[in-house]
């Protein structure tokens, strides 16, 4: 006979009441304004009726430019979530003097800086560039769509839903106390017995699906459905760059998978992999997380560095520089990036031999970065230079990269990495490449591609406003930083006892200060442009005067992208279009076939996610049930063909006729 306290246990395993964190003041004030800011967004949707909307034309999608979308969205959603941990970090670090405590105690300050990293990686990097890649690369490539549409909409929900395991854990439970790395032995059972190293590995094998498919997406997608003429040489420098992005992930992705399963093995099963007992080592974790983490930094910043290629021939009215040496220092970047993991532990014993080889390595995969550079500033040589919002992002980048880049390569060298190894120094770093080259690229890119996406753009003076303290918010809380890790003090501290310090922290916390001003402007322009979209419209699809083939299609493009497949003549498909006329065809058009919305992939994720949180919590019933309807789902989608549609020839002739006309009217 079961006892009461063995049936609740069997029914919610480690889930109780007891769970809630109701004795922390921040997570009540922070759960009673996510309750009333959600119950504002619900009534709204309700009230106005848009929730069949959403879930027919958005929820449902196959349009890459929807899915893009949506990923931008997801992104900037849980960039206020990162950001709120980093102001919490800094507001804390800079009170924690003269015998105060400050304001987090030490295991919730444990849990928001791992989440931090987790959330900043994973959910808003990553959804960013994979977010552009969706509304941009079938476009330069003349395609209609990616190879695998509905695999498309899965990959956003099963990243969604890694999202939705790591915002749970803010209220249910609690998250990883282990950095965002999770590092066995303090990552096991023993070390880390409740349930916030579960929500770390679940959110990321969840979301590490869906960034995997992607991956594979994107691949055969630029592999195989290139328009007529587009041989490798012509392919866009953007493409080029997530085509290597890509072929990183789907090499380096699995590799993630792999040591996450084995860590689960380890508090799931009693496995030793990676503790002394039995035989385990904890340095294999190591090795296996960073042969995936160092891929992962590449991963991030290639697209970036395709943004720039593009915004930088765009805004200097010339061809990119050095085309073909972009192409190679993009591939040579792409294999170095396996062999330089080992610098994120030289100071481990491995040996001089093995340090001196990634040090090496580690130097010359600067090389090919530097030449990049270096391409950027000939391009902008003699051209004629227009300071618009995506150049002055691409110039803020080329200052603050070309500074993180040179800090690189100091840590580069064994015996330096020695004095500043896990100190200030390297988070200012990490931090000086990741947002100085991803989120600045990022921002290039939304200010360069909104239009394309939505048919206006944004608002300039907003758009400057935060730009201006993105960038200087940035050199205020990080470059002290450089000089505290000069000093001697280690990162994740949350208290210090030498006061001479707190000056530097006081000057990082008002520099983040200066970049919650420059995400809130962000976030007026956004409003401000759609509030006025129509003075700020542009619907013959090339405000830019760009050069790519992206902007050979109306803004934002019909759902079939292109009525008639582009042949490609040169490398600047659109700027040679332009110069041989640009004849559109209007007559000749036949039905497109395109494949329907679906829900399927909302569901599967949906499972997929309800199975995670039930691992996490032990709830063993729950993830048996949810794990077979999830297959069954699958099982069901595979074998549901009613899946495709045709557009109407008339409908697409009709479209093309108001693009030509706004093309007329502009000219």
């Amino acid at each position: 006979m079961l006892g009461n306290t063995d049936l609740t246990r069997l029914i919610f395993g480690r889930l109780t009441l007891d769970s809630i964190p109701y004795h922390e003041p921040i997570l009540v004030a922070t759960f009673i304004a996510v309750v009333i800011g959600g119950g504002v967004v619900v009534g709204a949707l309700s009230y106005f009726r848009l929730w069949g909307y959403l879930w027919k034309e958005w929820f449902t999608s196959v349009d890459h430019k929807r899915i893009g979308v949506m990923y931008i969205v997801l992104a900037i959603v849980m960039l206020l979530r990162g950001f709120a941990d980093a102001i919490m970090m800094r507001t804390q670090q800079a009170m924690a003097f003269n015998g105060s405590d400050g304001f987090l105690p030490a295991h919730h300050y444990d849990q928001v800086f791992s989440a931090h990293g987790v959330i900043m990686i994973f959910f808003v990097a990553m959804p960013l560039i994979v977010g552009i890649m969706n509304i941009v690369v079938p476009l330069q490539i003349g395609a209609r769509d990616v190879a695998f549409p509905f695999l498309n909409n899965f990959s956003f929900w099963m990243t969604a839903g890694g999202v939705i395991l790591v915002m749970a854990s803010l209220f249910i439970g609690e998250f990883a106390r282990t950095g965002w790395l999770a590092f066995p032995p303090l990552a096991d059972a023993a070390n880390s017995p409740g349930v916030g190293v579960d929500y770390y590995i679940w959110g990321l094998q969840i979301a590490g699906v869906g960034t995997l498919l992607s991956g594979v997406n994107f691949l055969v997608t630029i592999i195989k459905m290139r328009a007529p003429g587009m041989t490798m040489m012509r392919i866009p420098i953007f493409t080029w760059t997530s085509l290597c992005t890509n072929i990183l992930i789907v090499a380096s992705f699995p590799v993630l998978t792999a040591v996450l399963g084995l860590l689960s093995l380890d508090r799931y099963v009693g496995t030793n992999f990676f503790t002394n007992d039995l035989g385990g080592n904890s340095m294999m974790y190591f090795n296996l997380i960073w042969i995936w983490g160092h891929p992962e930094v590449y991963i991030l910043i290639l697209p970036a560095f395709g943004v720039f290629s593009e915004v930088t021939s765009t805004f200097s009215g010339k061809r990119l520089f050095g085309y073909t040496s972009m192409v190679y220092a993009t591939v040579v970047i792409t294999i170095l990036a396996y062999l330089v993991w080992l610098h994120h532990f030289f100071t481990m014993g491995n040996g001089a031999s093995v340090n001196s080889f990634f040090g090496i390595t580690t130097m010359i995969i600067s090389i090919p970065t530097g030449a990049k550079i270096f391409n950027w500033l000939f391009t902008m040589y003699h051209g004629r230079v227009r300071f618009e919002l995506p150049m002055l992002w691409t110039i803020a980048f080329l200052v603050t990269f070309t500074l993180g880049g040179m800090t690189g390569v100091l840590l580069a060298v064994p015996p330096v990495d020695f004095v500043v190894h896990n100190s200030l120094f390297l988070v200012a770093h990490f931090h000086n490449v990741i947002i100085g080259g991803v989120l600045f690229g990022m921002f290039a890119a939304i200010n360069y591609w909104f239009p394309k996406a939505f048919g206006f753009k944004l608002d300039v003076f907003w758009g400057k406003v935060s730009f201006w303290f993105w960038v200087i918010g940035f050199y205020f809380a990080f470059m002290p930083l450089y000089v505290l890790g000069l000093m001697g003090v280690t990162r994740r501290l949350r208290v210090f006892d030498d006061p001479s310090l707190q000056i530097w922290f006081l000057i990082a916390a008002f520099g983040a200060a200066l970049v919650a001003i420059g995400i809130a402007a962000f976030l007026v322009q956004i409003f401000v442009s759609i509030r006025n979209r129509e003075a700020l419209a542009d619907t013959t699809g090339d405000p830019w005067n760009g050069r790519t083939l992206e902007w050979a299609t109306s803004s934002p493009p019909p759902h079939y992208n292109f009525a008639f497949t582009p042949v490609v003549h040169d490398l600047d498909t659109y700027a040679d279009m332009k110069k041989r006329g640009f004849e559109r065809p209007m007559h000749g058009f036949k039905p497109i076939h395109m494949p329907k919305n679906t829900g399927a992939g909302v569901v599967i994720a949906a499972l997929a996610t309800l199975c995670g949180f039930a691992l996490i919590w032990y709830i063993w019933w729950l993830a048996a049930v949810s794990f077979v309807a999830m297959i069954a789902a699958t099982i069901w989608h595979t074998f549901n063909y009613d899946r495709d549609y045709y557009i109407p020839a008339e409908e697409v002739a009709a479209s093309e006729r108001a693009y030509a006309d706004s093309l007329a009217a502009r000219s």
